[in-house]
């Protein structure tokens, strides 16, 4: 965590965000950037898709496009070192896995935030993402790239 802090405070952008690292604070403070913009590509397709169809399909779909985005730019700035799988498309088949329950967990929390609780769609994606942001983060490290060195956690 202090060298996270460290990073921030001196604008290293470049070890912040492309230097290889261990460090699992670096990693997820990466995350939440890729997780950021995967949720854009998945939010503003719900805010599309909802216009045409049921939402909880809109949200499916919606959160697809944002699984193969977050996969893909996670493969380039967070997960780097090697899944513990070798190809790829068991790689992406466990990822995708991980986001299936994920959607699970979205469409629950989005079904009891905007029907039983009452608050509006949007803002109750964004509730479910913020917790499924976390679950996927910690489900990913450490079921598909568990091979981490840990060393850089201190």
């Amino acid at each position: 965590m202090k060298e996270l802090i460290r990073l921030i405070i001196k604008f290293d952008f470049k070890t912040l965000f492309i230097s290889p690292t261990d460090n699992t604070f670096i990693k997820f403070f990466r995350y939440v950037f890729v997780g950021g913009f995967a949720f854009i590509v998945d939010f503003l397709t719900l805010y599309i898709l909802k216009r045409y169809m049921h939402y909880l399909i809109a949200i499916a779909i919606a959160f697809i496009l944002g699984l193969v985005v977050n996969f893909i730019l996670s493969k380039k700035v967070v997960f780097t070192e090697d899944a513990v799988v070798s190809k790829v498309e068991s790689e992406f088949t466990l990822y995708g896995i991980i986001g299936l329950i994920g959607l699970g967990l979205t469409e629950l929390l989005v079904f009891i935030l905007k029907d039983l609780a009452k608050l509006d769609v949007m803002l109750s994606k964004v509730i479910a993402a913020i917790i499924v942001l976390i679950w996927n983060f910690l489900a990913r490290k450490y079921l598909i790239y568990r091979n981490n060195n840990l060393e850089g956690q201190k």
